[in-house]
Parts: structure tokens; C-alpha cells; sequence
């Protein structure tokens, strides 16, 4: 396994763009722990925290292909600075509003504005893409490796917010992780070395469509907000199960099994090189997942207890990674040249809105229904992702290598109209 991502690493400046990325991505999974707690110590109210964190959510989903459109047009560098300097102030006007207790409506301008910056995971996946073009193995490598950072950091970003807005003052956790994040988000950007060049601006007499307009990314975005949906239903029923059984501080320790499956078997999966094509593997990836999870539905609803939800929950985790993976995979072969932070925003911004929708309806089922019945929604969402994945699975199918030397035309690329 070693020898395999040593291998990645040799490209000068690999390693710097990686270590230092990694402050930036465990800044953004501090956030939405550290909004709750801080909102509901100083105000008293989950549900105003629930509300403000929702607003902060939405600001991403929405800012973040916006951004990504700039980073391709501009260069990582140059909005990745800026945006940097903008949010401060947001932040630090979050942090004395809620310290000095100011009107509740001030967090909903404060935390949407200080919310939106590039997407580090997009940016580093660009990078890769840019150091290995003619490489799709080394590319597949390197986007497992990027999917277990990922699940690394979601697993200790929670942990550290937490243990920080109880253990010192309620202001903690944010205030740590936007250090954590205009520090590692400016220190990547230094990384000029593996910066991918900036695209071309369109020649005239081409038209420059939105990446939208690719029927193959909108079936990837439908899939991913799918996935986010049991993302978001998953961890809220987690939570109100263990709530149920009198354990509720063990959900966290359940959800962090579901991150270490996926942690584990994204870097396996860096390691297998198939044969089938990233269509392929993606549609059999969810088959896998829409079967595993419903053995926490099944441990729920049979009363199974803890004890047998942890390794129901693993065994989920390792579903996801690499179905993640092959998914990103095709976001990356489906996009054109020069377009893939944009698109790739818009893939975490589905991921996105399905969290929020998923929470909110597992919410819902968690206050009227009995233990365990939440977890039917996730089921029900592995099974959505199938179905669209099955259903378009042809589209998918003839996405051409972005970075393989093919000479295929993309869907929503630069294309002639004159002359």
C-alpha cells in the first residue's frame, strides 16, 4: 500500500498541497458542531442553532460552484486570497454577536457571509488531475487518498469543535477553526508549483455554456444529493436511537465508525484497478450500498441495540468510499477542460442539500416514529441513487477520459458556432 501512494507523492510540492490542505478541510467540518453549540449555550435555542447552521449550509451550496467557476477562471491563488480576507470579518462579527449577545437575526447575515469559500477538496482533486494527466491510475490513487482525508477529517473535526466549545468558552471551536481555515486555505494557495494552469478565456465566435447543461453532470449532481439525503437521515437517526436507548453520547462514536469504514476502504480502493468503467463501477458500488444499509434498518427495527448498530453502521462506511470515489471519478470525465472546480462544486453542493433535506426529514421521522424508523430513509435514498444511476447509466457510460489523451467533445465545453 506504501509503495502506491509514495508513488503520488513524488510530484514536487504534492506533499506540501496535501499536509496543508488538511487544516482547511478540518476547519469545515469543525463548523456545523461548533455553530450548534455555540447558538444554543448563548441563546438557549436548538432550534435557532438548527436555523443558523441550515443558513450557513445553504450559503455553500450555493457560493461554492460560483467560486469554483472563478478558481477555474482566475486561478486558485487569486480567489482563494481574497475570498479568505472577505470571510474574516464575517467571522469575527459571528464570534462578538454571539459573545456579546447581540439580535439573533445578526447570525443570519453574519454566518451565510462568512460561510462561503473555494472548495479545498475540489481544488486539491484539480490539482492531481493537473500533475497526473496521462495517469488515470495514479489519478484513481490519488481520489481515494483525497476520500479518506475527507473521512479523517469529518471524523476528528466533530470531536475537536466539541471538545472545545465545552472545555474552554463557547466561541472555541469557531474561532479555532477559522484560524485553522484562513491558515491552511492561504498556505495551499502558496503552493504555486502544483497550481493547475488557468483556462484559456473562450476564442471568438465560441460560446462558453454552463457546466449544467451536460445531461451526464446532472444525473452525477441527482446522484449525489441522493447519497446526501442518507448521509443527513443517517446521522440524525443515529443520534436519536442512541437518545432512545438512554446512550446518547455514544452517537458519536457510532457515526465515527461509519467515517472509519470509509476511511479504510478508501484507501484500498485506491489500490484495486478494474477493468469496468467508472460507470459501471459506480452503479455496482450503490447496488452494494443500497443492500448494506439496510442492515441498520434492521438492527433498528428488531431492536438489536448498540452492540450490533456499530457494525451495521461500518459495514455501510465501507460502501461509501468507493462509491464516492468512481464518483468523482466520472464528475472529473465528464467535465471540460478547464471547467472542474466548477463542476465539482456543484457535486458537493448536491451532497450538500441533500444532507440538509435528509437531517430535516430524519428529524421529523426521529419525533413521531419509533427508534430505528429513520433509518428506512436512508434505504429508501441508496435506492433513489440506484435508480438514477441504473436509468442513465448509458449517458454515463460513454463519458470519455477528460485527461487520457482521448479526443472526445465534452457535454458543456467550448464549442465553435461561427466560422
Amino acid at each position: 500500500m506504501s509503495a502506491s501512494y509514495r508513488r503520488l507523492f513524488a510530484a514536487p510540492g504534492a506533499l506540501a498541497f496535501t499536509l496543508t490542505g488538511l487544516l482547511a478541510r478540518l476547519s469545515f467540518s469543525m463548523t456545523g458542531v461548533s455553530t450548534v453549540v455555540l447558538v444554543a449555550t448563548r441563546w438557549d435555542s436548538y432550534a435557532l442553532a438548527g436555523a443558523v447552521s441550515a443558513a450557513g449550509v445553504a450559503a455553500v451550496a450555493v457560493g461554492m460552484p460560483l467560486l469554483g467557476r472563478l478558481v477555474d477562471r482566475y486561478g486558485q491563488a487569486r480567489v482563494s486570497v481574497p475570498c479568505v480576507l472577505a470571510a474574516a470579518g464575517p467571522m469575527a462579527g459571528l464570534l462578538l454577536c454571539a459573545h456579546y449577545g447581540a439580535p439573533a437575526w445578526t447570525l443570519f447575515v453574519c454566518q451565510p457571509l462568512a460561510s462561503v469559500l473555494p472548495n479545498l477538496g475540489g481544488m486539491a482533486r484539480a490539482r492531481w488531475a493537473h500533475l497526473y494527466a496521462d495517469d488515470p491510475d495514479a489519478r484513481h490513487t490519488a481520489n481515494s487518498l483525497e476520500q479518506s482525508l475527507d473521512e479523517v477529517c469529518f471524523m476528528a473535526g466533530p470531536v475537536l469543535g466539541m471538545a472545545l466549545c465545552t472545555s474552554l468558552f463557547p466561541e472555541a471551536g469557531l474561532l479555532t477553526g477559522a484560524v485553522l481555515g484562513g491558515t491552511g486555505l492561504l498556505l495551499f494557495a502558496a503552493q504555486r508549483r502544483t497550481e493547475p494552469p488557468v483556462a484559456p478565456l473562450a476564442a471568438p465566435g465560441t460560446a462558453r455554456s454552463g457546466v449544467l447543461r451536460s445531461r451526464r453532470l446532472r444525473l452525477l449532481v441527482a446522484v449525489f444529493t441522493a447519497t446526501g439525503v442518507l448521509f443527513g437521515a443517517m446521522e440524525v437517526t443515529t443520534v436519536a436511537y442512541a437518545d432512545a436507548l438512554g446512550h446518547r453520547a455514544a452517537a458519536g462514536w457510532l457515526l465515527g465508525l461509519v467515517a472509519a469504514g470509509s476511511g479504510i476502504s478508501g484507501l484500498l480502493s485506491g489500490l484495486v484497478r478494474s477493468r469496468t468503467g467508472p460507470a459501471t463501477r459506480l452503479l455496482a458500488g450503490l447496488g452494494v450500498l443500497a443492500l448494506l444499509v439496510l442492515l441498520p434498518l434492521l438492527v433498528g427495527r428488531a431492536g438489536g441495540g448498540l452492540a450490533l448498530l456499530g457494525p451495521a453502521l461500518f459495514a455501510v462506511g465501507v460502501a461509501v468510499a468507493p462509491t464516492m470515489v468512481t464518483g468523482m471519478t466520472l464528475v472529473q470525465e465528464v467535465l471540460p477542460e478547464g471547467r472542474l472546480n466548477e463542476g465539482m462544486g456543484l457535486a458537493v453542493a448536491g451532497i450538500l442539500v441533500g444532507i440538509s433535506a435528509g437531517a430535516a426529514v430524519g428529524g421529523a421521522v426521529a419525533q413521531h416514529a419509533s427508534p430505528g424508523t429513520g433509518y428506512a430513509i436512508p434505504a429508501a435514498a441508496a435506492l433513489l441513487a440506484l435508480a438514477v444511476t441504473a436509468a442513465g447509466h448509458r449517458q454515463l457510460n460513454r463519458a470519455t477520459g477528460r485527461a487520457t489523451g482521448g479526443g472526445g467533445t465534452h457535454e458543456g465545453a467550448e464549442v465553435p458556432v461561427a466560422g
